[in-house]
Protein backbone atom coordinates (compact mmCIF):
# COMPACT_ATOMS: atom_id res chain seq x y z
CA UNK A 1 0.00 0.00 0.00
CA UNK A 2 2.80 2.44 0.92
CA UNK A 3 4.73 1.63 -2.21
CA UNK A 4 1.62 2.20 -4.35
CA UNK A 5 1.07 5.65 -2.73
CA UNK A 6 4.71 6.63 -3.27
CA UNK A 7 4.51 5.51 -6.89
CA UNK A 8 1.34 7.60 -7.43
CA UNK A 9 3.00 10.71 -5.93
CA UNK A 10 6.06 10.20 -8.12
CA UNK A 11 3.92 10.06 -11.28
CA UNK A 12 2.00 13.24 -10.37
CA UNK A 13 5.25 15.12 -9.64
CA UNK A 14 6.81 14.03 -12.93
CA UNK A 15 3.73 15.16 -14.86
CA UNK A 16 3.92 18.65 -13.31
CA UNK A 17 7.64 19.01 -14.13
CA UNK A 18 7.14 17.92 -17.75
CA UNK A 19 4.12 20.16 -18.51
CA UNK A 20 5.29 23.34 -16.76
CA UNK A 21 7.75 24.54 -19.48
CA UNK A 22 5.08 24.03 -22.17
CA UNK A 23 2.65 26.29 -20.32
CA UNK A 24 5.36 28.90 -19.77
CA UNK A 25 6.34 28.88 -23.45
CA UNK A 26 2.72 29.29 -24.50
CA UNK A 27 2.29 32.24 -22.16
CA UNK A 28 5.38 33.95 -23.60
CA UNK A 29 4.06 33.73 -27.15
CA UNK A 30 0.74 35.18 -26.08
CA UNK A 31 2.42 38.16 -24.39
CA UNK A 32 4.76 39.09 -27.26
CA UNK A 33 3.29 41.79 -29.51
CA UNK A 34 5.04 43.56 -32.43
CA UNK A 35 5.27 47.36 -32.22
CA UNK A 36 3.94 49.38 -35.14
CA UNK A 37 6.24 51.59 -37.20
CA UNK A 38 6.05 55.36 -36.86
CA UNK A 39 6.82 57.79 -39.66
CA UNK A 40 8.94 59.72 -37.20
CA UNK A 41 11.30 57.44 -35.35
CA UNK A 42 14.49 57.73 -33.37
CA UNK A 43 16.73 54.74 -33.93
CA UNK A 44 19.30 53.52 -31.48
CA UNK A 45 21.71 52.05 -33.98
CA UNK A 46 23.45 49.79 -31.44
CA UNK A 47 20.12 48.10 -30.76
CA UNK A 48 19.17 48.17 -34.44
CA UNK A 49 22.40 46.51 -35.55
CA UNK A 50 21.51 43.40 -33.54
CA UNK A 51 17.92 43.13 -34.79
CA UNK A 52 17.54 39.97 -36.85
CA UNK A 53 13.95 40.33 -38.08
CA UNK A 54 11.31 42.94 -38.92
CA UNK A 55 9.40 42.31 -35.71
CA UNK A 56 12.59 42.63 -33.68
CA UNK A 57 13.46 45.85 -35.50
CA UNK A 58 10.00 47.23 -34.78
CA UNK A 59 10.43 46.54 -31.06
CA UNK A 60 13.83 48.21 -31.11
CA UNK A 61 12.26 51.28 -32.69
CA UNK A 62 9.51 51.34 -30.11
CA UNK A 63 12.02 51.30 -27.23
CA UNK A 64 14.06 54.10 -28.79
CA UNK A 65 11.49 56.86 -29.03
CA UNK A 66 12.79 58.77 -26.01
CA UNK A 67 16.42 58.91 -27.21
CA UNK A 68 17.45 62.36 -28.43
CA UNK A 69 19.86 62.75 -31.33
CA UNK A 70 21.79 65.72 -32.72
CA UNK A 71 21.32 64.21 -36.19
CA UNK A 72 17.81 64.73 -37.58
CA UNK A 73 17.19 63.71 -41.21
CA UNK A 74 14.10 64.61 -43.27
CA UNK A 75 13.16 62.32 -46.18
CA UNK A 76 11.22 64.49 -48.63
CA UNK A 77 10.00 62.22 -51.41
CA UNK A 78 6.29 61.61 -51.85
CA UNK A 79 4.62 59.60 -49.09
CA UNK A 80 5.51 55.92 -49.34
CA UNK A 81 8.53 56.43 -51.63
CA UNK A 82 11.18 56.97 -48.96
CA UNK A 83 11.60 53.35 -47.87
CA UNK A 84 14.70 52.50 -49.93
CA UNK A 85 16.73 55.44 -48.69
CA UNK A 86 15.38 54.91 -45.17
CA UNK A 87 16.62 51.31 -45.08
CA UNK A 88 19.92 52.21 -46.73
CA UNK A 89 20.65 54.82 -44.06
CA UNK A 90 19.92 52.33 -41.30
CA UNK A 91 22.13 49.64 -42.82
CA UNK A 92 25.12 51.94 -43.50
CA UNK A 93 28.12 50.92 -41.42
CA UNK A 94 29.75 54.26 -42.09
CA UNK A 95 26.75 56.15 -40.67
CA UNK A 96 26.77 53.84 -37.67
CA UNK A 97 30.39 54.76 -36.99
CA UNK A 98 29.48 58.45 -37.10
CA UNK A 99 26.51 58.15 -34.74
CA UNK A 100 24.71 55.34 -32.95
CA UNK A 101 21.52 57.39 -32.76
CA UNK A 102 19.88 58.89 -35.85
CA UNK A 103 16.41 60.46 -35.99
CA UNK A 104 14.57 60.17 -39.30
CA UNK A 105 11.37 61.91 -40.43
CA UNK A 106 9.30 61.15 -43.51
CA UNK A 107 8.36 64.68 -44.54
CA UNK A 108 6.97 64.69 -48.11
CA UNK A 109 7.58 67.95 -49.97
CA UNK A 110 5.65 67.22 -53.15
CA UNK A 111 2.48 65.56 -54.36
CA UNK A 112 1.58 64.48 -57.88
CA UNK A 113 -1.30 65.84 -59.91
CA UNK A 114 -2.52 65.38 -63.47
CA UNK A 115 -0.72 67.38 -66.12
CA UNK A 116 -2.41 69.36 -68.91
CA UNK A 117 -1.79 66.59 -71.50
CA UNK A 118 -2.89 63.59 -69.43
CA UNK A 119 -6.06 63.07 -71.48
CA UNK A 120 -4.06 62.92 -74.73
CA UNK A 121 -1.77 60.03 -73.80
CA UNK A 122 -4.17 57.06 -74.00
CA UNK A 123 -5.70 58.13 -77.36
CA UNK A 124 -2.23 58.62 -78.88
CA UNK A 125 -1.22 55.16 -77.68
CA UNK A 126 -4.44 53.71 -79.10
CA UNK A 127 -3.93 55.14 -82.57
CA UNK A 128 -0.22 55.84 -82.99
CA UNK A 129 1.83 53.81 -80.49
CA UNK A 130 3.58 51.79 -83.19
CA UNK A 131 4.74 54.93 -85.01
CA UNK A 132 7.19 55.80 -82.24
CA UNK A 133 10.62 54.19 -82.32
CA UNK A 134 11.17 55.03 -78.65
CA UNK A 135 9.23 55.94 -75.54
CA UNK A 136 11.33 57.85 -72.99
CA UNK A 137 10.37 57.35 -69.34
CA UNK A 138 12.36 59.47 -66.90
CA UNK A 139 10.94 58.68 -63.44
CA UNK A 140 8.90 56.08 -61.51
CA UNK A 141 5.93 58.47 -61.55
CA UNK A 142 6.19 58.79 -65.33
CA UNK A 143 6.27 54.98 -65.49
CA UNK A 144 3.09 54.80 -63.42
CA UNK A 145 1.29 57.37 -65.60
CA UNK A 146 2.41 55.72 -68.84
CA UNK A 147 1.43 52.22 -67.68
CA UNK A 148 -2.04 53.43 -66.69
CA UNK A 149 -2.62 55.05 -70.10
CA UNK A 150 -1.19 52.00 -71.89
CA UNK A 151 -3.64 49.72 -70.08
CA UNK A 152 -6.49 52.13 -70.81
CA UNK A 153 -5.54 52.02 -74.50
CA UNK A 154 -5.66 48.20 -74.53
CA UNK A 155 -1.90 47.58 -74.26
CA UNK A 156 -0.99 48.33 -77.89
CA UNK A 157 2.47 47.55 -79.26
CA UNK A 158 4.89 50.44 -79.15
CA UNK A 159 8.57 51.13 -79.78
CA UNK A 160 11.54 50.50 -77.54
CA UNK A 161 11.51 51.99 -74.04
CA UNK A 162 14.38 54.12 -72.79
CA UNK A 163 14.35 54.47 -69.00
CA UNK A 164 16.33 57.00 -67.00
CA UNK A 165 17.62 55.30 -63.87
CA UNK A 166 17.38 51.90 -62.23
CA UNK A 167 14.34 52.87 -60.13
CA UNK A 168 12.44 53.84 -63.28
CA UNK A 169 13.46 50.59 -64.96
CA UNK A 170 12.24 48.58 -61.95
CA UNK A 171 8.93 50.46 -61.91
CA UNK A 172 8.34 49.69 -65.59
CA UNK A 173 9.17 46.03 -65.00
CA UNK A 174 6.52 45.89 -62.27
CA UNK A 175 3.97 47.07 -64.85
CA UNK A 176 5.06 44.41 -67.33
CA UNK A 177 6.92 46.80 -69.63
CA UNK A 178 10.34 45.79 -70.94
CA UNK A 179 13.15 48.33 -71.09
CA UNK A 180 15.53 48.36 -74.07
CA UNK A 181 17.89 51.14 -73.05
CA UNK A 182 19.18 52.67 -69.79
CA UNK A 183 21.87 55.40 -69.95
CA UNK A 184 25.08 54.95 -67.98
CA UNK A 185 24.07 57.84 -65.74
CA UNK A 186 20.52 58.54 -64.59
CA UNK A 187 20.16 61.98 -66.16
CA UNK A 188 18.32 63.31 -69.19
CA UNK A 189 21.56 64.81 -70.49
CA UNK A 190 23.25 61.40 -70.51
CA UNK A 191 20.30 59.82 -72.28
CA UNK A 192 20.50 62.54 -74.94
CA UNK A 193 24.16 61.73 -75.53
CA UNK A 194 23.93 57.92 -75.45
CA UNK A 195 20.56 56.98 -76.96
CA UNK A 196 21.24 55.39 -80.39
CA UNK A 197 19.20 56.17 -83.45
CA UNK A 198 16.61 53.57 -84.36
CA UNK A 199 17.79 50.96 -86.87
CA UNK A 200 14.32 50.99 -88.42
CA UNK A 201 14.45 54.76 -88.86
CA UNK A 202 17.88 54.56 -90.45
CA UNK A 203 16.76 51.82 -92.87
CA UNK A 204 13.68 53.88 -93.80
CA UNK A 205 15.80 57.01 -94.24
CA UNK A 206 13.87 59.09 -91.73
CA UNK A 207 14.40 60.63 -88.30
CA UNK A 208 14.06 58.57 -85.12
CA UNK A 209 10.72 59.26 -83.41
CA UNK A 210 10.30 59.40 -79.65
CA UNK A 211 7.31 59.81 -77.33
CA UNK A 212 8.12 61.63 -74.09
CA UNK A 213 5.44 61.53 -71.34
CA UNK A 214 6.92 64.15 -69.01
CA UNK A 215 6.38 66.13 -65.87
CA UNK A 216 5.00 69.59 -66.59
CA UNK A 217 7.94 70.95 -64.59
CA UNK A 218 10.62 68.96 -66.40
CA UNK A 219 13.26 71.06 -68.14
CA UNK A 220 13.66 70.92 -71.91
CA UNK A 221 16.99 69.08 -71.71
CA UNK A 222 15.72 65.82 -73.19
CA UNK A 223 13.65 67.03 -76.13
CA UNK A 224 15.96 69.91 -77.06
CA UNK A 225 19.02 67.67 -76.97
CA UNK A 226 17.44 64.87 -79.01
CA UNK A 227 15.92 67.28 -81.53
CA UNK A 228 19.37 68.83 -81.99
CA UNK A 229 20.58 65.32 -82.89
CA UNK A 230 17.79 65.01 -85.47
CA UNK A 231 15.18 63.06 -83.48
CA UNK A 232 11.49 63.91 -83.75
CA UNK A 233 10.20 64.27 -80.17
CA UNK A 234 6.56 64.35 -79.07
CA UNK A 235 6.39 65.66 -75.52
CA UNK A 236 3.22 65.33 -73.44
CA UNK A 237 3.08 66.95 -70.00
CA UNK A 238 1.13 64.11 -68.42
CA UNK A 239 1.66 64.84 -64.74
CA UNK A 240 2.71 67.66 -62.47
CA UNK A 241 4.38 68.03 -59.09
CA UNK A 242 2.86 70.44 -56.59
CA UNK A 243 4.09 71.42 -53.11
CA UNK A 244 2.67 69.32 -50.30
CA UNK A 245 0.82 71.23 -47.60
CA UNK A 246 2.24 70.70 -44.10
CA UNK A 247 0.37 70.70 -40.82
CA UNK A 248 1.73 72.11 -37.55
CA UNK A 249 3.37 68.80 -36.60
CA UNK A 250 5.18 68.59 -39.93
CA UNK A 251 6.33 72.19 -39.61
CA UNK A 252 7.76 71.30 -36.21
CA UNK A 253 9.57 68.31 -37.71
CA UNK A 254 11.06 70.54 -40.41
CA UNK A 255 12.20 73.01 -37.77
CA UNK A 256 14.08 70.26 -35.91
CA UNK A 257 15.78 68.82 -39.02
CA UNK A 258 19.38 69.64 -39.89
CA UNK A 259 19.60 67.43 -43.01
CA UNK A 260 17.06 67.18 -45.83
CA UNK A 261 17.22 64.60 -48.63
CA UNK A 262 16.04 65.86 -52.03
CA UNK A 263 15.26 63.79 -55.13
CA UNK A 264 14.10 66.59 -57.45
CA UNK A 265 14.23 70.35 -57.98
CA UNK A 266 10.51 70.42 -57.18
CA UNK A 267 11.20 69.04 -53.72
CA UNK A 268 13.88 71.68 -53.16
CA UNK A 269 11.51 74.49 -54.09
CA UNK A 270 8.67 73.04 -52.01
CA UNK A 271 10.94 72.75 -48.96
CA UNK A 272 11.89 76.41 -49.28
CA UNK A 273 8.26 77.44 -49.72
CA UNK A 274 7.09 75.51 -46.65
CA UNK A 275 10.00 76.60 -44.44
CA UNK A 276 10.17 80.24 -45.55
CA UNK A 277 8.72 81.50 -42.25
CA UNK A 278 10.83 79.28 -39.99
CA UNK A 279 13.57 81.16 -38.18
CA UNK A 280 16.07 78.30 -38.35
CA UNK A 281 19.39 77.78 -40.16
CA UNK A 282 19.14 76.28 -43.62
CA UNK A 283 19.46 72.48 -43.60
CA UNK A 284 22.30 70.58 -45.22
CA UNK A 285 21.06 69.35 -48.61
CA UNK A 286 21.62 65.70 -49.51
CA UNK A 287 20.67 65.29 -53.15
CA UNK A 288 20.12 62.14 -55.19
CA UNK A 289 22.13 63.64 -58.04
CA UNK A 290 23.46 66.74 -59.72
CA UNK A 291 20.06 67.97 -60.99
CA UNK A 292 18.73 68.48 -57.47
CA UNK A 293 22.11 69.85 -56.35
CA UNK A 294 21.95 72.41 -59.14
CA UNK A 295 18.52 73.48 -57.88
CA UNK A 296 19.96 73.94 -54.39
CA UNK A 297 22.73 76.17 -55.75
CA UNK A 298 20.21 78.21 -57.72
CA UNK A 299 18.17 78.72 -54.56
CA UNK A 300 20.94 80.00 -52.34
CA UNK A 301 22.60 77.00 -50.71
CA UNK A 302 26.31 77.37 -50.15
CA UNK A 303 28.37 74.75 -51.97
CA UNK A 304 29.81 73.42 -48.69
CA UNK A 305 26.27 72.57 -47.56
CA UNK A 306 25.32 70.52 -50.64
CA UNK A 307 26.13 66.80 -50.79
CA UNK A 308 25.45 64.56 -53.80
CA UNK A 309 26.99 61.61 -55.68
CA UNK A 310 28.48 61.75 -59.17
CA UNK A 311 26.11 58.99 -60.25
CA UNK A 312 22.47 59.22 -59.09
CA UNK A 313 21.10 56.31 -57.07
CA UNK A 314 20.25 55.20 -53.55
CA UNK A 315 23.76 53.95 -52.76
CA UNK A 316 25.39 57.24 -53.71
CA UNK A 317 22.60 59.13 -51.99
CA UNK A 318 23.32 57.26 -48.76
CA UNK A 319 26.98 58.19 -49.09
CA UNK A 320 25.93 61.83 -49.42
CA UNK A 321 23.95 61.49 -46.18
CA UNK A 322 27.02 60.06 -44.46
CA UNK A 323 29.12 62.97 -45.78
CA UNK A 324 26.59 65.44 -44.38
CA UNK A 325 26.48 63.70 -41.00
CA UNK A 326 30.25 63.72 -40.87
CA UNK A 327 30.23 67.44 -41.65
CA UNK A 328 27.85 68.09 -38.77
CA UNK A 329 29.85 65.87 -36.45
CA UNK A 330 33.00 67.87 -37.18
CA UNK A 331 31.42 71.23 -36.43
Amino acid sequence: MISFTMLLLFCITAAIIITQPVVSSFQQHQIARPHTLSKTTTYNRRQYSHASSISELEMVEGRSQDIESPFVIALTREEGKNDKLHKAILSSERIERISNVVQIHELPCIEHANGPDIEKLAPILSTSASTFDYVAITSPEAAKVFASAWNEAGQPKFGMVAAVGKATQESLKEYGIDVAFVPSKATAATLVTELPESDRAISENRSTTLLYPASAKAQNTLQDGLEYRGFTVTRLDTYDTVPASWNDEQMSLARSSNIACFASPSAVKAWLKNTSKLETPRVLACCIGETSAKACRANGWEECNIFYPDKPGVDGWTTAVADALESLDNK
